[in-house]
């Protein structure tokens, strides 16, 4: 069985609405848009947090493995509250932990991982974290 984590194991919050679409014929948010709601919180860090220029900077992280537990259903039009934080820093590659909880609740309704591996925009090979990236993870390190 998964362990779930409770709210205070996640560094940073970001709200994210459901939005009608994200509802599924059964009547709460698809599998697939939680990986949405995962992209969302990790990328908004990494671009208001930690300086990642995702149009123009010289790298990108490419994501090379997710996984999701599900717990309890959502449902639009419920507001998400999604918890980030950083499982493990490498040298090019970065896991990311997610929590996504109903507003106020304190037990995750979801919680997921992925890994992203940081490249060269052009070449597509592994480049070490710049610097100003690293700084930022390793301030919601678990």
């Amino acid at each position: 069985m998964i362990e779930k984590r409770a709210r205070d194991a996640y560094r940073r919050f970001r709200l994210l609405p459901t939005r009608w679409a994200d509802n599924d014929i059964y009547g709460h948010v698809n599998n697939a848009a939680y990986y949405g709601f995962f992209d969302t919180a990790v990328n908004s860090f990494l671009i208001e947090e930690a300086g990642l220029d995702i149009h123009d900077g010289a790298v990108v992280g490419l994501v090379v493995e997710t996984g999701c537990n599900y717990f309890a259903a959502l449902a639009y039009p419920e507001t998400v509250e999604a918890g980030v934080r950083v499982a493990r820093i490498g040298t090019s590659s970065v896991t990311y932990e997610i929590g996504l909880f109903r507003q106020g609740e304190d037990v995750p309704a979801a919680q997921g991982h992925f890994v992203h591996v940081y490249v060269d925009r052009g070449s597509r090979r592994p480049v070490g974290l710049p610097r100003t990236l690293r700084t930022a993870l390793e301030a919601i390190h678990a």
